[in-house]
């Protein structure tokens, strides 16, 4: 669980801010009937977070995702969700989130909600994301943890239902510098 003391407070580093990739992980769960959950991850990404402390309904998120970066642990179990069945990565190279509104729950939650294009259908999804601000003079970094579920049939994923459950956990961990 990322903690964090006052992170909403007027912050000394600049309002654009890039994630840093060797602190980000892009994470789904699934559960199937008589399997366990599958857990797998996206390795190749970019994303941008532009930080208003004082306002955060003015702040935003964006990330692009490249669906063929999808790991699963297994070689062939990647190109097989690689494949039509389930990211169709060679007509769908891109996953993307961007966010529409972003509110402050409290002082380390906030609750934010934007548009995810899955397989060219985009659809709205709502977040939670904790935050973790360490200031540490010039190098201020900030840490997020974002999650929620996603239906995966809302975006014509339907491949194995209902043997493969609907339900799509996501989990992202991610930290973020300022940008020079």
């Amino acid at each position: 669980m990322i903690a964090a003391c006052c992170p909403f407070e007027r912050a000394e580093a600049r309002s654009l801010w890039t994630v840093d990739p060797a602190h980000t992980h892009i994470i789904f769960l699934i559960d199937a009937v008589g399997w366990p959950r599958t857990q797998g991850q996206f390795t190749k990404f970019q994303g941008k977070i532009a930080l208003d402390f004082n306002n955060p309904r003015a702040s935003s998120v964006s990330f692009n995702v490249a669906a063929d970066s999808v790991d699963a642990g297994s070689s062939s179990f990647n190109d097989f969700l690689r494949g039509e069945s389930f990211f169709n990565a060679a007509n769908y190279p891109r996953i993307s989130f961007v966010s529409t509104r972003v509110e402050k729950a409290d002082a380390r939650l906030a609750h934010v909600t934007g548009n995810l294009t899955l397989l060219g259908v985009t659809r709205p999804i709502s977040l939670n994301v904790e935050v973790d601000r360490k200031l540490a003079g010039a190098g201020q970094r900030v840490g997020f943890k974002a999650s929620g579920t996603i239906d995966r049939r809302d975006f014509g994923m339907n491949s194995g239902y209902p043997v493969i459950s609907e339900t799509v956990h996501l989990i992202v961990t991610t930290e973020v510098a300022g940008e020079p």
